[in-house]
């Protein structure tokens, strides 16, 4: 069997709120059996995720707005490309002085280690917990769950 192209039109997957973080998202695709996620998201001027370390790389690309690791001295803006290495750790910030939401898009192998501050692991992000927030959004909404993220 050939492999078939997947197109996700603007239209094809609403944007809710994450329940976890209170941003924007769009979850384009889910990969269960390399535990990728392909995320659309919108991140609220002030918005601070937990500090975390990535168990795979992740891809980045900053499309409007701005955000910072506060543990480092660059600034994502738009048209910045960001690559994580397995094990990085930093605390993703969005600048409260931004004119607006910055629009980013991430793709996430593998899960995500959320740490206390002792820098012991909190909680686990995975790609079954991003599509469950997602779906969760949808519901909030009042949407129904799209067909076709999940391959």
């Amino acid at each position: 069997m050939i492999p078939v192209a997947r197109h996700v039109g603007v239209d094809d997957v609403p944007w809710v709120v994450n329940p976890s973080f209170g941003a924007g998202m769009r979850l384009l695709r889910v990969d269960p059996s390399s535990g990728t996620t392909v995320m659309h998201g919108l991140l609220p001027p002030g918005m601070t995720a937990g500090t975390h370390r990535h168990v795979g790389p992740v891809e980045m690309w900053t499309m409007s707005g701005s955000w910072v690791y506060l543990e480092h001295g660059f600034v994502n803006r738009a048209g910045s490309y960001l690559h994580e290495p397995v094990g990085s750790v930093h605390t993703l910030s969005v600048p409260a002085d931004n004119p607006g939401d910055t629009e980013v898009l991430s793709i996430v192998h593998g899960a995500v280690e959320y740490l206390d501050p002792d820098g012991g692991v909190a909680y686990v992000s995975t790609w079954e917990r991003t599509l469950a927030d997602y779906y969760a959004g949808c519901e909030a909404a009042g949407l129904p769950r799209p067909n076709g993220i999940v391959h």
